[in-house]
């Protein structure tokens, strides 16, 4: 039986990613990680949070952290519109939510889409880029989000959380 988290390509099969937008940029994220996707509501701030962390919300009972991915990986700010959504990730047992663009579709990579991410240093934004998927004339970057949310700067995240 196929795992969830594939499917065939071509008659190949594909691990599935969530593909978003930051910007002018396609990310894809594992599928298995996220939760939910909601439409961006206004959150509740935290003083003295570093400035990518958004604040919280209330999903159902729990309090989740939310963190606006531009700000994290330092691109230009945008104004939220009703295209922007939250998705809502389980990483390592904990939730949290992140801020895109919007969202454009779940696609199938095959390990012949994908391509080594190239070598820029190790930049906040780079560090969690795992390869570069090409499908249908499109290029998405790939980022490990287990990597990216159980980095030493995401531990606060719990402590906010609690």
């Amino acid at each position: 039986m196929q795992d969830h988290q594939e499917s065939l390509v071509g008659g190949i099969i594909g691990k599935e990613h969530l593909a978003f937008t930051l910007g002018d940029e396609e990310y894809g994220i594992d599928i298995l990680a996220v939760q939910e996707i909601r439409s961006y509501e206004t959150v509740t701030k935290i003083a003295n949070s570093p400035e990518f962390i958004k604040g919280v919300i209330n999903l159902r009972g729990e309090i989740v952290p939310v963190i606006d991915m531009r700000i994290k990986f330092n691109l230009a700010k945008v104004l939220y519109n009703e295209f922007t959504v939250v998705i809502v990730l389980n990483v390592a047992g904990q939730v949290v939510g992140m801020v895109v663009d919007g969202v454009s579709d779940v696609i199938a990579l095959t390990p012949e889409m994908i391509h080594a991410a190239p070598s820029f240093g190790s930049t906040p934004a780079t560090r969690y880029i795992t390869g570069l998927g090409t499908v249908d004339g499109r290029m998405i970057i790939l980022v490990d989000i287990e990597r990216l949310m159980s980095s030493n700067e995401m531990e606060m995240i719990t402590s906010i959380a609690s």
